[in-house]
Parts: structure tokens; sequence; C-alpha cells
């Protein structure tokens, strides 16, 4: 949160404390197995979850191994103890074992010894739902025979889904879905759809109980003596955000519309990082469980979206073998694959449920929580570790020549293929690399399998509001608006064309020295100054939810896919500015306490490249070495053209020439 809204809070005397956002209350933490059996080390994972003293659930999956109940789904809560395990993938009791999950903690869970959860040298997806009303909460009861037992809760709304296991009895998971009703059941261990079952919901649940029943004598939610566990899950409940008022889970309903028909488009009113989708009408399709720290992206088309099923062992699914948009993400919610494959999707008539939670949502504090810049030599191979899940990366050589790549989550990242880059300094269409890549299914940074050279530099980016953004468009030509998630209006905009030979086109608030400034547009990838085009930015200003492009087709052509960057000012963080150049030494104010650690300064009134300065190089009273973003030249060294400054940076009078001509108009980003 924004500090100055924390400090009203504070004065208003808020008496529910910090608000919660959904970074508090639900992880997708991808981890290696270290454990090589009996006596080996654990390991603690570390996703920022207060489990101990909240209260919620682990489920955990092996990505590479299937085909053996050893590397089933398993699920832990606090309810029932970290050691006690189910799977939902069979009608097992409930295990028990020291080496799967041996602690819940204050800041996430710690690994046993064993290889359901932690066999040496796998990967694992963990996702970890902590307990909050109107977003999920745990419930454990025992069953007394009768077909009418009402259970309290303290989900603090009424439970969209549900599901409920017998722990002491080899009985099915039950599936309550609200859009299918209270007469309905489906079960989490199965294929099967959605089946008329009265009995097991005896009425619709209520936002403080829910009444479970025994009318088919088999255990399922109330037999006499069994015991249970039940997972509840809110829907459009609000309560989250620093209004309080935000959405993090919704879940909901779609119908198929096959190949004939317009794809559905499924609004949600934000965009999804964990998405769980079941055909409730054709009997055999599998649960599909996906999200963006795995490949759950923007454009699946040959990237995927790798799937995991909670009714089966299976290790990782990877959709991008068949070619097919199955489910992207898009601002606000996401678009199901025009072709339908084996009824998962998009069945025509079909109905399909889903719950899905929203992308994080939290103002950075500090310019280290979102952005980083690592310098390695012989770079490829090596891991970059951030700290954070990295959402977009700038690549150049740093001694020697070379494109200045880009790439991002949104698009498609693997570290053995396929990624998909742009470079800045060309107007080429996106490249697509099938064998080599990024591996940004990582928590703490990524693997760089794609690039070589002998000194690489690495910008890493986070999505977070107000900071940055990405967003991923189709062309429908003639112009459009596009929705984006970065949740105040941006002051820079970056996009390019990524299916052909188009410039990129650039915005800035500071163009047309702050006059009708989006009528004006700039070349990330050229020297030109700016120069007032309606056609491309529409000469209309973005919003807090959407920008304007024109009929351009660097911007909008039918059929053709884009990419958009969007920058924004966060106060400490980072400043999107300008400034007119005096010739001699120049300080600019970013508001920032510690300096600048990442300038990009452009000149717009004539000609001028687009200078980067990183302070990990260089931004000193001394030798401060730049590159160029629309060029593939090795760094400058040897010049002394910006300097530190507490808030901000100092652009000096050696760089009268370049960033400091007296009376030029410059444009700048700038992080802390």
């Amino acid at each position: 949160m924004p500090s100055n809204k924390k400090l009203l809070q504070a004065a208003a005397g808020s008496a529910g404390g910090d608000p919660l956002y959904v970074e508090d209350v639900f992880s997708t933490y991808l981890y290696e197995g270290n454990a090589s059996g009996q006596g080996a080390t654990a390991q603690s994972i570390t996703n920022n979850i207060d489990l101990s003293g909240e209260g919620g659930l682990t489920w955990i999956k092996n990505r590479d191994s299937g085909g053996s109940d050893a590397w089933s789904h398993y699920l832990f809560d606090t309810e029932r103890g970290a050691t006690k395990y189910i799977r939902s993938n069979l009608q097992n009791v409930e295990g028990a074992s020291n080496n799967s999950l041996s602690a819940f903690n204050s800041d996430g869970f710690t690994l046993g010894e064993t290889g359901g959860t932690n066999n040496n040298g796998d990967s694992y997806a963990s996702w970890t739902f902590r307990k909050a009303p109107k977003f999920f909460d745990v419930v454990t009861y025992t069953g007394d025979g009768t077909n009418s037992k009402t259970i309290s809760h303290n989900l603090g709304s009424v439970p969209a889904m549900m599901f409920v296991k017998h722990t002491n009895g080899v009985t099915y998971w039950l599936v309550y879905d609200g859009s299918q009703g209270y007469t309905k059941y489906a079960l989490l261990n199965s294929g099967q759809n959605f089946q008329a079952g009265p009995g097991y919901w005896v009425q619709a649940p209520t936002s403080t109980s829910f009444t479970v029943g025994d009318l088919y004598n088999d255990s399922g939610t109330n037999g006499s003596g069994g015991t249970y566990v039940v997972y509840l899950f809110a829907s459009d409940a609000g309560g989250f955000g620093d209004d309080e008022d935000e959405n993090i889970i919704k879940c909901g309903t779609y119908t198929g519309t096959g190949g004939a028909g317009t794809p559905p488009v499924v609004n949600l009113g934000f965009e999804p990082q964990w998405l769980l989708v079941k055909n409730a009408t054709s009997t055999n399709t599998d649960w599909l469980l996906m999200d963006t720290m795995r490949g759950f992206g923007a454009d699946d088309s040959d990237i995927g979206p790798p799937t995991l099923s909670p009714n089966t062992n299976g290790a990782e699914f990877d959709w991008g073998q068949y070619n097919y948009d199955l489910w992207t993400v898009n601002a606000t919610g996401f678009t199901v694959g025009p072709t339908d494959l084996f009824n998962v999707n998009n069945t025509s008539g079909a109905t399909y449920i889903y719950m899905a939670i929203r992308r994080p949502m939290k103002t950075p504090e500090a310019g280290t929580e979102v952005f980083s810049v690592t310098e390695l030599s012989s770079p490829y191979g090596k891991t970059i570790t951030t700290g954070w899940p990295v959402d977009m990366t700038i690549h150049a050589e740093v001694s020697s020549a070379g494109n200045r790549q880009v790439i991002d989550r949104l698009r498609g990242t693997r570290s053995s293929g396929p990624s998909n880059y742009l470079s800045t300094n060309l107007t080429a269409a996106e490249v697509a690399e099938a064998s080599y890549g990024y591996g940004y299914d990582n928590n703490t940074g990524y693997l760089n399998n794609l690039w070589g050279g002998t000194d690489g530099i690495f910008y890493d980016f986070k999505r977070a509001p107000s900071f940055m953004d990405v967003v991923a468009y189709s062309g429908v030509g003639g112009g459009q608006t596009v929705n984006h998630g970065l949740g105040v209006a941006p002051e820079m905009i970056w996009i390019k064309n990524r299916d052909v030979d188009e410039p990129w086109a650039v915005g800035h608030i500071g163009l047309n020295n702050g006059v009708n400034p989006w009528e004006y547009w700039l070349m990330l990838n050229d020297v030109d100054g700016e120069q007032a085009l309606t056609s491309t930015f529409n000469d209309t200003p973005p919003t807090a939810t959407q920008f304007t492009v024109g009929n351009d087709r660097k911007v909008d052509y039918a059929g053709q896919d884009y990419i958009a960057y969007l920058f924004g000012t966060v106060a400490g963080v980072s400043k999107v500015g300008s400034y007119t150049g005096t010739g001699a030494g120049l300080n600019v104010d970013c508001g920032f306490t510690g300096g600048a650690r990442f300038i990009l300064i452009k000149r717009t009134d004539a000609t001028g490249d687009w200078y980067v300065y990183d302070s990990l190089r260089g931004i000193t009273a001394g030798n401060d070495p730049y590159l160029l973003l629309n060029t593939t030249a090795a760094q400058v060294t040897g010049t002394n053209y910006v300097e530190s400054l507490n808030a901000g940076f100092k652009v000096t009078s050696s760089a009268s020439s370049t960033v400091n001509v007296n009376g030029g108009t410059y444009i700048f980003l700038a992080i802390a």
C-alpha cells in the first residue's frame, strides 16, 4: 500500500488494521525437491503466508512425475495438523507422515524428507490458501448419520464452491458449486460431470453455515462417526485492497461455443493468476488447474498452458503440443480458445465451471521489490536472483555489440523453450525460440538458457500497481481501447506489433512539453524526435483502466498481436518525468531518498538516443557507462554525464551535447 494511504487510514483510526491483499492470503510457489530419503535435510518454503497464526491449506503436486499414488496431489491443512494429508485424486483415508509436510510457519511451511512432496531433483508446485473472510476457510466436523446436520463456518460470505472429504473413510471427494445448486454434486477425484444427488447438500449454504446429510447412506458428507474436512471458497465478496472493497476470487460458469461461435470471454473484473476449470456437462473430462507461474499467459498457441489435474496423479501436461489456445489471460479475466480440445475447454453448449484468483495487487513501497539489475560474465546457463518472480526482462550485451532483447512472462517463457522475444533496437517481429529460453517458473528469479555472450546485463521488472504493467492484445483495425491493470493512468507506454516489421511506438506524458502529449509519439528503436500523429494513441489520454490506440498498423491492425509495457510513478519507487536541459549541472528530483538505480533518458525536440544508466555499472561523480536501447553498440565508458543525487539523479555539464543540451527537452524513466 502507498505510504500516504497507510497514514490516512491510521489517522482515521481504522479498527480493522491494515487491509489484506491477495499476496497476504494466496501463493503459488514452485520449488525443487532436495530430499533423498530418511535422514535427508528438510527444506522450508517461504511464501510469506502466515499459516501458523491464521490457518489455511497447502496443496502440493509433483510436476515431473506421475503414474503412481506416490505422485498424487497432497493437501495439508491447519485444522487437521501439518503431518496429516489427503490426496485429491484418491478416495483413500487420511494419511499421516512427519516426512511430508512437517510444520506450518508464520511465513510458509516446512517440508519433510519423502518423495511425495520433496523428492530430490523433482519440480513441485504448491498453492497456499490462507484463512480469510471473503476468500477461504477450512472446517472439520464429525458426522452423525442424519439427513440434516448444520456446520458453522467463518467464510464471512456465501460459499461459491466447497470440497468435502471423509478423512477416516474410503469415499469420494464431494464438490458443491453454487452455479449448479445444492441438488447436484461432482467429484474432485473424478472426471464425472455434475450429477443430481439430493442428500449431500440439504440446502443452499449461507454466509455462516452449510448443511449436509446422509440420504445415500454412503458416508459421503455425514456418515455416523465419520470425520470430515471442508474447504470453502468465496466469490465476488470484496474485502481486499486499499479500499477493502476489491474482489480477489471469483467462481462462475461459461458456455462453450465450439468452433462455430465467438469464443467466450469471461469478465472477472481482474486478471487471474490461478484458474481451475471443469466441464460440468460432459463426463470423463478432467479438472484442469493452471497458474501464471507455470506458464498460463496471454499467448498459449505454442506454449501451453501447462496444467495439472486434481483428479489424476499425472505429471504436468503441456497443451502446447496441440498448438491450440485453450485459455489465455487478459487484463480483466480470461479468454477461452476458439477450438475445443477433448471437451476440456469449449464444447458447444457445454457448461464449464471455474474458480479464478486475482494476480498480485500491492503497490510497491521500495524499488527493490519490483526492479533488479544483474551483470554476469558468460551468462548462459546461469541463474539471475531477484528475490521475487520476474515479469519482464531487458537484456543487453555490455562489452560487445548485440540486440537489446525483451522477454516477458505474459508472452511465455520456459528454460527449455519455447520463449518469445523482441528487440528494442529493431522493428522486426517477435522471435519464437523453440528450444532455449528463460526459466520464469521460479519465485526468486530465473535460469537464463537463452542468451550467451561474454558479458550480459539483465534489467528485471515485476508487474505491480502504479509501477509497471504488461498487456497483450489483438488488433481489431480502426482503433480501440485496451484494458490494463496498472490501476492508475500510465505515464509512459511502449507498444510493439509482434507479428510484422513495425516500429516500437512510445507515448509519454512529457511529449510536446506536456501539452496534448498523447497526440505525439516516439520510436523506441530510433533516434527521431517526437512526431505528431493522432493515429498512434488517438490523441486520447489513458485512464486508470484503459489506454487508446488509433488506426495504425504499429498499434492496431486486424488479426495481428501486440504487446504493451506501461509505466507509472510511485512515490519513492519510480518516476516518469521530463526536464529541460541547461548545459550546466541540473538536478532532477524524482522524490527518492537513496538515488536512482536505473535511468532511461530520451531527447524529444530533436534527434537523440535512448540512454540507459544503472547504479550497478555506475551512476557516480566519475565514470558513468551507458547503453543505448536503440542500437547494438557496446556500452560507452569514460563519460561523466550523470551523477548520483539522493532525490533522483543529476545530469552534468559534460552531457551538454547528449542528455543536457541547453534548451533541449527530455523525457525519462527513473527507478529507485
